[in-house]
């Protein structure tokens, strides 16, 4: 089983990337936790960061990186990832 990335539902460029590298990816909704996510099950969580607090991220106690993909490509979001939750991850 791939990692698994929660990420915003706007970035579905990047979600079909990292779907097609062997993660396992979830829309990250603004009232995750109504939606049945809990972002402290995930080894990442990409965000647009126009909204940067708004799942409350800044409130919210996870060792999960939040990755901030606004001006990167999905290539340079996977890389952030590997960089983030260590070691080569290859799907």
């Amino acid at each position: 089983m791939g990692k698994k990335i929660a990420v915003e539902r706007q970035l579905s460029s990047v979600k079909r990337y990292l779907t097609d590298k062997g993660y396992d990816v979830v829309n990250l909704e603004q009232n995750s936790e109504l939606s049945g996510i809990d972002i402290k099950d995930y080894d990442a969580i990409v965000i647009t960061g126009q909204h940067r607090d708004m799942l409350g991220y800044e409130n919210t106690i996870t060792k999960s990186p939040v990755i901030d993909a606004a001006g990167l490509t999905p290539e340079d979001v996977e890389s952030q990832i590997k960089r983030s939750i260590g070691g080569d991850f290859n799907g």
